[in-house]
């Protein structure tokens, strides 16, 4: 098949001139369909792709320029190329077939040479629109999947901000609540576990804490190991930023008691939750990085790793934000390392419940 081959409808009342406009083009190499009149092209149009329509402008019912309009007016058509055929041949016409959005115009009768011409460059036209179209398509397909990863990566308003051009970002939050999760013994178990099985189990858990963190509206912050990350009240200010953290713990302990290992193992996890002041910012050129800096930090990491298996341990700043909603058990007075003595509490449950 030549380069120039195309589909092409012609629409024509007279029957000789659409016969000897068809023969012609099919000896040129194109695939021809013929409409009679122009209520007939537009439902074949409807019906099946053409690369082009050689347009006649007086026939009866609907003539040739209300079918230009209605083609041009309709999003799923209005890219095919037209070339009007008349035998009436002045600038008026001609004019307004352009301004109605046909590709060109041609006088009857036709010269061969032009005829051909004139159809070769309006598919050539018509193929580069088509690329045009197919590569913005995959551009903006390109731009949804970035989009989505940077998602992945940072949280929506900070991804925005970036697109905006920020280059530094770096946020102080007042009060949020953090907390730190870790696996308990996970470092022993998994030396039984292949590498595909420390993974799948991993991803299981963490997946579960994932659809958590978006259930409660809370940012996860980053997985580090077998620990596992999460803050409540940044980078959108909330108010019930520490209930949000409590109900996502809780939630964790009735997640963890239905996860086992392939061998049937279950699996225990600490997890630590502190309500304080943060600096909060991106790092990084190449892989982003949204991360959380300063003592709140620090001290939710300690009620994390000095804290009981099984067990939801918080400092007194989350204690007395939580003590009316929850139930709590005094643990008392431990040695925190880095901090000294620290009174602190174990979240058992919610009120009521």
């Amino acid at each position: 098949m030549k380069t120039d081959d195309g589909s092409v409808l012609v629409v024509d009342d007279n029957e000789v001139n659409r016969d000897l406009l068809a023969r012609r083009l099919q000896r040129q190499g194109h695939a021809v369909t013929v409409a009679e009149d122009g209520l007939q092209a537009m439902a074949l149009m409807r019906s099946e792709p053409f690369d082009l329509v050689l347009l006649d402008i007086m026939m009866p019912q609907m003539n040739g320029y209300q079918v230009l309009e209605h083609l041009k007016a309709d999003e799923q058509l209005r890219h095919i190329p037209v070339i009007m055929i008349s035998a009436v041949d002045d600038i008026d016409s001609i004019v307004r077939c352009i301004e109605l959005g046909a590709e060109d115009y041609l006088s009857k009768p036709f010269n061969p040479v032009l005829l051909k011409a004139r159809i070769s460059a309006c598919l050539e036209k018509k193929r580069l629109r088509d690329k045009e179209q197919t590569y913005l398509r995959e551009l903006a397909e390109e731009k949804e999947k970035s989009e989505r990863l940077l998602l992945n990566i940072l949280p929506g308003p900070i991804a925005q901000r970036l697109k905006e051009g920020e280059n530094t970002i770096a946020d102080s939050f007042a009060e949020v609540t953090v907390m730190f999760a870790d696996l308990v013994g996970f470092t022993k178990l998994s030396a039984h576990l292949s590498p595909a099985e420390l993974v799948e189990l991993l991803n299981e858990i963490f997946s579960a804490f994932d659809e958590l963190a978006d259930r409660y509206g809370l940012e996860k912050i980053k997985t580090i190991g077998d620990a596992y990350m999460v803050v409540g009240g940044l980078p959108k200010v909330s108010d019930n930023h520490a209930e949000s953290i409590a109900e996502m713990a809780i939630d964790i302990l009735g997640a963890m008691a239905q996860i086992r290992t392939k061998g049937g193992q279950p699996l225990s996890i600490r997890i630590g939750i502190h309500t304080g002041p943060v600096e909060a910012g991106v790092i990084g050129t190449k892989k982003f990085t949204y991360d959380l800096w300063g003592d709140t930090v620090n001290t939710a990491s300690r009620m994390e790793s000095q804290g009981i298996p099984g067990g939801i341990q918080v400092t007194v700043a989350t204690y007395e934000r939580l003590r009316n909603k929850y139930v709590f058990e005094e643990r008392g007075v431990i040695s925190v390392k880095g901090k000294g003595d620290m009174m602190t509490y174990l979240l058992v449950a919610r009120k009521g419940a």
